[in-house]
């Protein structure tokens, strides 16, 4: 990187930007034929990525890095950009009711008379409320724009290297844990609505209890826990660029797990799982989906996620992801030398293609309940969980781990025992699996040998501190919580 001073970095890109909005507006055909010395944009790392990658020139790298980094600007801030700039956001848009032609005319004074006349609807669109009041294009040319393109400018200037800058979060107010070991969480990320209530709603009767609304999600709740102990941690999943999306990575920036490959979808929501929680810790949930807010295939082959995978002491993968993208997230790590250990978080609502079963070679620890364990075979009858865990090892899998009701039956080639010593308080939490998940991680991370049953205790002990009914992320427990509890249930002599 530069060592030009970062106030300096980000007036010189604000500088180009802004001249380069004239006219027509950004262009790879603008960029190699304009006399502006547009060197610090060409310069940066994010672009000579993306320029790499595509087999673009670094002058056609500009524009694609520049609508990525947009998407984290304020709404309205969004807006200006993309109107000075000629992003064409809004093409991505068909039959939304923008005048298009006129947002992205040829000349920069109709692309400001098109933006102020169509200020509210532009808000509206976007959900924004309450709505700023309409700039005049004087306001829209001396003022909104120059704030516009120095928060544009401040985000290219931090060059991370992929296409999606990270914004600033609050500092966390405990001081970190040492880090130690690297760990990929495949998995969703969420806003979790939660419903506390006296008792699950019938058909004759409502209930009655209380909503909040926090991050959740297989993957993110699976990323914090692992987070939580130490481990450094990379979590792979879509948002939207809405609101939610923006909750989503200030709560995983502030509980220190990276961002750097989480994809942010363009005009599309956040997902949200409606969680409803009894008194005695038993949930009932719904999804809120949109297809678009998921991995590719596409993503899988950025070399930045090579990298990350390469450099794993543990891979988690949650079944939420499309199978062609689990499938090939498997495929991809069962050819690392050395391969990471891979834990596996399964889904019941998944159904489970043919394909996936040659994989499972790849899967040394799969984690979940007896049903979502039982889910993996459909077309099997099991008598037992025993069955079941027996059935899924002959499939490749090395050590099956049967968590639920705080309890752990573990069984492999070298552990076979049942973990149930710790108290149950609640019947259920919905955070004890992703603890679980996150304790075994890290004992794999700090493990030089194979693990014993004293682990698989550990991370069992994990799931104790969850039995709260509150947000399930806030509830992971640190390495002294898991410690307490271990020694505090000790099995007496």
């Amino acid at each position: 990187m530069s060592m030009v001073p970062q106030d300096a970095r980000i007036a010189a890109i604000r500088s180009i930007l802004t001249r380069l909005g004239k006219y027509s507006g950004l262009s790879a055909e603008r960029l190699r034929h304009t006399e502006i010395d547009a060197a610090p944009l060409l310069e940066l790392l994010s672009v000579r990525r993306h320029a790499r990658r595509t087999g673009d020139s670094v002058e056609a790298a500009i524009l694609p890095v520049v609508r990525e980094v947009a998407q984290w600007l304020s709404p309205t801030d969004r807006l200006i950009v993309d109107a000075a700039l000629c992003l064409g956001l809004w093409r991505d848009r068909p039959g939304v009711g923008v005048d298009v032609d006129r947002l992205y005319a040829d000349n920069l004074g109709e692309r400001r008379e098109a933006l102020t006349e169509q200020w509210v609807a532009l808000h509206t669109l976007l959900d924004v409320d309450p709505i700023p009041e309409t700039p005049t294009v004087k306001r829209l040319r001396t003022v909104a724009e120059h704030a516009a393109f120095t928060a544009l400018a401040g985000l290219l200037a931090a060059d991370s290297g992929y296409p999606m800058a990270q914004p600033a979060a609050p500092a966390p107010t405990a001081p970190p844990p040492a880090q130690r070991g690297v760990v990929t969480v495949f998995g969703d990320a969420v806003i979790d609505h939660l419903y506390r209530v006296d008792d699950f709603p019938t058909a004759t009767s409502a209930a009655s209890g209380s909503f909040t609304g926090h991050p959740g999600g297989k993957g993110l709740n699976r990323a914090v826990a692992a987070a939580r102990l130490g481990i450094d941690v990379h979590l792979v999943c879509a948002v939207g660029d809405d609101e939610y999306g923006r909750r989503i990575r200030e709560f995983l920036e502030t509980e220190r797990v990276h961002l750097d490959l989480v994809k942010v979808v363009l005009f599309a929501p956040s997902l949200v799982t409606a969680v409803v929680l009894a008194p005695n810790g038993e949930s009932r949930m719904i999804g809120c989906r949109d297809t678009r807010v998921q991995l590719q295939d596409e993503d899988l082959h950025r070399p930045e996620l090579r990298a990350a995978l390469e450099s794993s002491d543990v891979v988690i993968l949650s079944f939420e992801q499309p199978p062609a993208v689990i499938e090939q997230v498997l495929a991809t790590v069962s050819q690392l030398q050395p391969k990471p250990p891979v834990i596996v978080c399964p889904t019941p609502s998944m159904p489970v293609p043919q394909g996936l079963y040659q994989h499972f070679g790849a899967v040394d620890y799969l984690v979940g309940t007896a049903a979502e364990l039982a889910a993996l075979l459909p077309d099997v009858p099991a008598e037992s969980g025993d069955d079941i865990a027996r059935l899924l090892r002959g499939l490749g899998v090395g050590t099956v781990c049967t968590v639920e009701n705080f309890h752990c039956v573990v069984a492999s080639d070298t552990v076979d025992t049942v973990i149930d010593h710790f108290p149950q308080v609640l019947k259920a939490s919905v955070g004890a699996a992703a603890a679980f998940t996150g304790a075994l991680a890290h004992r794999l991370v700090n493990s030089r040998t194979a693990l014993t049953a004293a682990d698989f205790t550990w991370a069992t002990a994990a799931m104790i501190p969850t039995q709260k009914l509150g947000a399930v992320a806030v509830t992971m427990p640190g390495v002294d919580d898991i410690d307490r509890i271990v020694r505090l249930y000790a099995p007496r002599a």
